[in-house]
């Protein structure tokens, strides 16, 4: 049990060496399960990032002089590890600047910074600047203390331009890591002359000054943002060339030319209308050309519109506006242009439209759900017909006896003569509803309608027998 004890005991050490040790090398969190130190999640990632997928391979892949180093604003460079200083991705250096020192984030290493630096077509008589180390706590300090002038410094460098004068607009300010030296980024539509306005700058902030311009896709890309796509800007996220727009390329994809549609938010022409442009174009070759005109018998049809998807043509018979339009398949389009050319008019241009249209149903309401007035109160009809004295008499049933169901309002009348003091009663209550005014006197004075009484012997029977 000791024994165990112990074993155990020296595995529990064993596992913190290891991870102190892992936490001096700057590889920490998931890191612990990478095969190598390279592939450290705490490397930045970007649109200048790059993936050392030769990490992993022994041998002089890893052994490479120039390391790249990135900065603000997607700025980077590649400097001389003259003094095999053992660096990892992610980790902070200083590095040699002019004058002073700055400090960045290593982003590739290895022999992959070879093709890095022929891909950015730089002379080949170009002096690399080294790297000094590490970045200690001290250099740590002075950089975030100069990135913190960088907005105070940007707002007041706008306020002097604009009492210059200048037609210009400083869109941002980059301090270097010792804080001897900013970089002015603006953007003009035409040449300015900033003389005067560094000599302000350089009196005010009391650094070395550099202006660099840059254009409005590069100001975007700096800026980042959501994209109508619903996406982070591609400026910001992963392009750093950037390629002329043409509105050529909206038409090739029968896009409306709509200037606020075809804009993004640098007030460009969005990057995106390349992305798709080339594979219209090509299949723009496999359509009939757009200034083909077709004949039949019936009439001329101009082209209208392609459905580059669907292979599909449309065709009016009015050049300047949509008249008759007939969609064809791209096959019928050459069909009838090879038609055409032999002198043959056929006489339809898609023959098949007429019995491929389906015959349409009428339609027809079963649940009656939507008819205007379903929703509305059914009146009751009233029974106009009335019966005086000597009138009309009322309807009976087979019996001989007057029918109940002709006025359910009326009031029942209980046993006795319908002739008698219950006469004047019903009188009564005829004058108080109709306010007829009936004078008249006797048995003949019943309204029409009213239910008789009811016979319960043979003795109640109707006066007139």
């Amino acid at each position: 049990m000791v024994e165990d004890n112990d074993e155990k005991i020296e595995l529990q050490n064993l596992g913190q060496d290891e991870d102190n040790n892992l936490e001096d090398s700057g590889v920490v969190g998931c890191c612990h399960l990478n095969a190598h130190p390279s592939n450290c999640c705490k490397a930045p990632r970007g649109k200048y990032h790059s993936f050392n997928w030769l990490a992993d391979i022994p041998g002089e892949f890893n052994d490479y002089e120039l390391v790249e180093v990135t900065f603000k604003n997607t700025r980077k460079g590649f400097y001389r590890n003259s003094t095999n200083i053992p660096l990892q991705i992610g980790d902070i250096v200083a590095v040699e600047a002019n004058p002073g020192h700055d400090i960045g984030t290593v982003t590739l290493v290895g022999s992959l910074v070879k093709k890095q630096v022929k891909k950015a077509n730089l002379r080949p008589n170009v002096e690399f600047l080294r790297i000094f180390r590490k970045a200690k706590e001290s250099d740590l300090q002075h950089f975030e203390a100069a990135k913190a002038r960088e907005t105070d410094t940007m707002i007041r460098s706008r306020k002097i331009a604009e009492e210059l004068g200048l037609n210009m607009k400083i869109g941002d300010v980059e301090y270097q890591g010792d804080g001897n030296k900013a970089i002015f980024y603006y953007i003009a539509d035409e040449r300015v002359d900033f003389r005067q306005l560094i000599k302000v700058l350089a009196d005010t902030f009391k650094i070395r000054i550099e202006m660099k311009q840059i254009g409005a896709r590069q100001e975007a890309g700096r800026i980042g943002g959501i994209g109508p796509c619903g996406r982070p800007l591609c400026c910001s996220s992963w392009m750093s060339s950037f390629v002329s727009v043409a509105t050529g390329a909206a038409r090739y994809q029968d896009i409306s030319l709509n200037p606020q549609k075809l804009a993004g938010q640098c007030a460009k022409l969005k990057c995106c209308l390349n992305f798709e442009v080339d594979t219209y174009v090509e299949a723009s070759k496999q359509m009939p050309q757009r200034d083909i005109l077709l004949y039949t018998k019936d009439s001329t049809y101009y082209h209208f519109k392609t459905d580059i998807f669907k292979r599909e043509i449309t065709y009016s018979t009015d050049k300047n506006m949509p008249v008759n339009l007939v969609t064809i398949p791209a096959a019928r389009a050459f069909e009838v242009i090879a038609l055409n050319k032999q002198g043959v008019k056929p006489d339809m241009l898609n023959p098949d439209a007429a019995a491929a249209k389906a015959e349409r149903k009428e339609f027809g309401d079963i649940i009656g759900q939507d008819s205007l007035t379903r929703f509305d109160k059914k009146k009751k009809k009233k029974n106009k017909n009335r019966q005086g004295g000597g009138g009309q008499q009322q309807p009976r049933n087979g019996d001989g006896a007057p029918r109940q169901a002709d006025r359910p309002d009326a009031p029942r009348q209980q046993n006795g003569n319908a002739n008698g003091g219950n006469g004047s009663n019903r009188r009564k209550a005829s004058n108080n509803r109709n306010r007829r005014g009936d004078n008249n006197s006797g048995n003949n004075g019943n309204r029409q309608g009213n239910r008789p009484p009811k016979q319960s012997d043979a003795n109640n029977k109707p006066a007139d027998e």
